[in-house]
């Protein structure tokens, strides 16, 4: 059997002509040369390089297809019925509500967050009320990398940013709702670190917590954007991205205005940082009054997961965010999104092993957040059980943009007075349908009637994931989610059994 996808995806909206398929290469078993060619082969003989990315990208998000074959669903979590750990065993104290799911973290300055959740770095589609609905569950979010290509009043003067006011509308969606729980963290790549950036937040907007990043689950390398002419080439070239072929070189200018040409390309930089270099660049940070530093790592090879938890260690990062495969949001190639890097659970299961390791060497580790694929309480209640205790978050990205997205979209609705139909029954205006705005009411007071419906959205998407921690919590009779372990999950496969026991994959 094959757990690849044919050659049909949402990436590029295409589809295989046939239901009958030849497996190994995704393609229908009978080619025809009648075929127009509406799958992924016959698009690519049409628009070429273009489509390694995908070609739906735009105010939507897609991810991987691919089936893996384990993944936390061959996994069942256990459950106990005597005694109580982590309150008394009373009828008062033992109950669901009782559940403590506080986080915090940090190795200078503390951050504490409401429940054991994040939200990675996103900065596409809905974000205002993804960072706003952050602030409001109390939990940390993240402002993607190159997040100063948002602004059109950016500014750079001698390869460094001199303004970047689209950033202070970033960090406000999340401070105005701040009620001292969670960070919103600015995620800087190679290109944002040579441009001076990470000063640029520091020092013009108070920016606490900056992420350097490595890589994610559906994007190994940097993405490339085809340019449409010289002189958009020449216009990037100028702020100092990678342009290739070079539009300043005669050669090319000639080419191009014989109409010879080949396109033109912006491609971001590999982060190629090492110890010495990153150790040095986190110190001068702080120097600056910097006060958080992360990482975002993704699930490369198991040699690079052990180097970036020691390097974390020796700059003391408070927070490392590894990245399993089956992510993506439209940005990163096709295939890649399908078919690099380790699956969340093994790639868990690689860093719980080097975290053993470094332990017995007394090693100081780092918070660690699992993410790549979460999106239900189940999920990330047997995420946090298979850390044994060394996992202190997991990060919900395409989800809570969904919930941030539908929300919005319902909210819109409801005030132009078109009610969706399946939501009728809960009554008529966004204060009777928005079924946790009395939670957010008891924290932000009545004025939290007239809070973003997005933003609403992820706080109750989040507080529903809370919600429902707890009842898997009580289940397991641990009321507080510091007490998860591996005991709470029981293997439904061969495969989960050996994962669990250490013995697949070599181990």
């Amino acid at each position: 059997m094959t757990y690849s996808p044919s050659l049909s995806s949402a990436f590029n909206n295409t589809k295989n002509r046939s239901d009958k398929l030849s497996p190994q290469s995704g393609m229908c078993s009978l080619c025809t040369e009648d075929c127009v060619g509406t799958c992924e082969l016959g698009l690519a003989a049409i628009l070429g390089a273009q489509t390694v990315y995908p070609t739906t990208t735009g105010t939507n998000q897609v991810a991987s297809e691919k089936d893996y074959p384990i993944d936390y669903s061959h996994f069942n979590i256990n459950g106990h019925v005597f005694g109580a750990v982590g309150t008394n065993p009373t009828y008062e104290e033992a109950n669901i509500f009782s559940v403590n799911l506080d986080r915090k973290f940090g190795k200078f300055n503390t951050v504490k967050m409401k429940m054991p959740v994040i939200l990675p770095a996103l900065i596409k589609l809905n974000w205002e009320d993804y960072f706003a609905g952050a602030a409001m569950a109390g939990v940390c979010c993240v402002i993607g990398e190159d997040a100063r290509n948002k602004d059109p009043k950016l500014k750079i003067k001698d390869g460094k940013v001199l303004e970047f006011p689209a950033l202070k509308n970033m960090l406000d969606t999340f401070r105005k709702y701040d009620r001292g729980y969670g960070q919103i963290i600015l995620q800087c790549n190679v290109e944002d670190d040579l441009l001076g950036v990470p000063e640029y937040a520091i020092k013009n907007e108070n920016v606490e917590g900056i992420e350097f990043k490595f890589g994610q689950s559906a994007k190994g390398t940097q993405p490339v954007k085809r340019l449409k002419d010289i002189d958009e080439a020449l216009k990037n070239h100028e702020s100092g991205n990678v342009v290739y072929p070079n539009p300043t070189d005669p050669k090319i200018i000639k080419a191009y205005e014989e109409g010879v040409c080949p396109n033109f390309y912006i491609y971001s930089r590999l982060p190629l940082w090492n110890e010495e270099y990153l150790i040095f660049r986190i110190e001068e940070l702080r120097d600056l009054g910097l006060k958080n530093v992360y990482f975002k790592m993704a699930g490369y090879d198991s040699t690079d997961l052990e180097r970036v938890i020691r390097l974390a260690s020796k700059a003391s990062v408070d927070m490392i965010t590894f990245d399993g495969a089956g992510g993506g949001s439209g940005y990163s190639p096709c295939k890649m999104m399908n078919e690099w890097g380790l699956p969340t659970v093994i790639m868990q299961n690689v860093i719980s092993k080097i975290i053993k390791k470094l332990k017995k060497e007394d090693i100081w580790i780092p918070a660690i957040t699992m993410t790549g694929g979460f999106a239900s309480e189940d999920q990330v209640f047997k995420a946090l059980s298979y850390g044994d205790g060394d996992v202190t978050a997991i990060g919900i990205c395409r989800a809570t943009m969904a919930a941030a997205m539908s929300a919005k979209k319902v909210g819109k609705m409801i005030k132009e007075g078109n009610v969706p139909n399946h939501l009728k029954q809960y009554g008529n205006t966004i204060e009777e349908i928005y079924g946790d705005l009395a939670d957010l009411r008891a924290i932000y007071g009545k004025d939290a009637n007239n809070f973003p419906p997005g933003a609403i959205g992820v706080f109750s998407y989040l507080n529903k994931i809370a919600f429902g921690l707890k009842h898997f919590a009580a289940l397991n009779r641990k009321f507080d989610i510091n007490y998860l372990d591996r005991n709470d999950l029981i293997p439904l496969t061969r495969e989960a059994n050996e994962l669990l026991n250490g013995n697949l994959f070599g181990e």
